[in-house]
C-alpha cells in the first residue's frame, strides 16, 4: 500500500508531506472500524517481544524517535503502527517558530533526511496539557526535552530543570537532548562541565520523588572516542539511567547526493541510512566500553529489520525509528518485530 502512497507524497515538500500523512491517518482512523484494521494489519503483538527495562514494561522494543511528534498531538494515532513505546519533543520551556522553511530535505538517493527544524514546537506547558488527556493503555511515552534559542548556554539548565518538572507527572521517562546541531551553540552542552551541571540539577529534582523516572542522554554521532569516554563518566557519576544513540550527524562524507544538491540545501542534521553505521559503531563503543552494563537505545539509519537486529547485537536494549518510515513506510514497525522473532532475539 505505502509503495503506491510514497510517489505521491514525494512530490510534496517534506514537511508539508509529513502533516498529510499524520492528518491522514488520523482520518482514516476515525472511521468506524479503521482502527481495528490498522492494528491487524501493522502491530504484531507477542509475549516474546515483551521487554522490561528502566522499571517499565514495553510491548515491544521497537519505538518512534523524538522529533516525528514534537506536541504529542499524533502519538496516539501513530500507536496503532505496533508501536511499543513513543518518544514526544524535543519540548522547550517557551514555544518557538523554529528555524525558517524550507527546513527539511529528502535525500532520495541516500535514503537520508536533512532538517534543521530547530525545535519548533508549541512549549512544555501545551505538551502537558496533551498528556492530561486520555492515554493509551501500555504504550510507554517519552518526553525529550531541550532549550530554547533564546536561552544563552550558561542559562540552560533552567530550561532542562523547568521542562522536567513540568512533565513529570505525564511522561515514564525523560531524554535529555543536548545534541541537536540545529540551535547555535547547543552542542557544546555535551561538553562535561555543563553536561554534569545539568544532570546532576535534574537528579536532584528526580530524587525528590518517591518514584524517580529515568533519565536518559541524547548523544551525537559525531562524538570521538576521547568525548564518548566523558559520556560513560558523566552517566556514572550521574546516575542517570543511560543514553540515546544517536542524534543526526553534520558529517556529509559518502553521500550520492551532488556537491552542488547539498550546497543548495545548506546546514542541517543528516538523517537515515547514511547514518546507520556511524550510529552502530558509537553503540558498540559505549556498550563495550561500560562492559555490557550501559543502558542504551539505538537510534539512526534503520530502514530494515536488518539495522535493527544490527543495533541490538551492537549493545542496544531497544530501537527508534523515524527517517526509516519515511523510505521504508508504516509496516517497518511489525518488519522489524517479525525479524526479531525470527531471529530468536526475542
Amino acid at each position: 500500500m505505502y509503495g503506491l502512497i510514497k510517489p505521491f507524497l514525494f512530490q510534496m515538500a517534506p514537511e508539508r508531506a509529513h502533516l498529510f500523512t499524520v492528518r491522514a491517518l488520523e482520518t482514516l482512523l476515525a472511521v468506524p472500524g479503521a482502527k481495528a484494521l490498522f492494528r491487524s494489519q501493522y502491530c504484531l503483538e507477542d509475549p516474546r517481544l515483551e521487554r522490561h527495562f528502566l522499571g517499565l514494561h514495553f510491548k515491544n522494543p521497537v519505538g518512534l524517535a523524538a522529533g516525528f511528534d514534537k506536541d504529542g498531538k499524533h502519538y496516539r494515532a501513530m500507536s496503532n503502527l505496533g508501536f511499543g513505546f513513543v518518544e514526544l519533543g524535543t519540548v522547550t520551556p517557551k514555544p518557538q517558530d523554529g528555524n525558517p522553511h524550507p527546513r527539511l530535505f529528502r535525500l532520495p538517493t541516500d535514503g537520508a533526511l536533512i532538517n534543521r527544524m530547530g525545535f519548533n514546537n508549541a512549549g512544555v506547558d501545551a505538551l502537558a496539557e496533551e498528556l492530561k488527556k486520555e492515554r493509551i493503555p501500555g504504550l510507554v511515552v517519552g518526553g525529550n526535552i531541550g532549550k530554547n534559542k533564546v536561552t544563552p548556554n550558561e542559562e540552560a539548565v533552567n530550561d532542562y530543570t523547568y521542562c522536567f518538572q513540568k512533565l513529570f507527572p505525564f511522561v515514564d521517562y525523560f531524554v535529555v537532548n543536548v545534541s541537536s546541531p540545529n540551535t547555535p551553540d547547543l552542542r557544546q552542552l555535551q561538553d562535561k562541565g555543563p553536561l554534569t551541571t545539568i544532570l546532576r540539577a535534574l537528579q536532584e529534582l528526580n530524587h525528590q520523588h518517591v518514584l524517580p523516572k529515568p533519565i536518559l542522554l541524547k548523544i551525537a554521532p559525531d562524538l570521538n572516542e576521547h568525548q564518548l569516554d566523558d559520556i560513560l563518566t558523566i552517566v556514572q557519576e550521574t546516575g542517570i539511567a543511560g543514553v540515546v544513540a544517536t542524534n543526526t550527524t553534520i558529517d556529509r562524507s559518502g553521500l550520492r547526493a551532488s556537491p552542488s544538491e547539498l550546497e543548495a540545501i545548506g546546514a542541517g542534521g543528516l538523517s537515515g541510512q547514511p547514518l546507520r553505521q556511524r550510529a552502530t559503531e558509537v553503540i558498540r563503543y559505549l556498550w563495550e566500553k561500560s562492559e555490557q552494563k550501559l543502558f542504551i537505545i539505538g537510534v539512526g539509519g534503520i530502514n530494515s529489520a536488518t539495522d535493527a537486529l544490527e543495533k541490538l547485537a551492537a549493545g542496544a536494549s531497544l530501537v527508534q525509528v523515524y527517517s526509516g518510515l519515511v523510505y521504508a513506510g508504516p509496516g517497518l514497525v511489525k518488519e522489524i518485530n517479525q525479524g526479531i522473532l525470527r531471529r530468536g532475539e526475542a
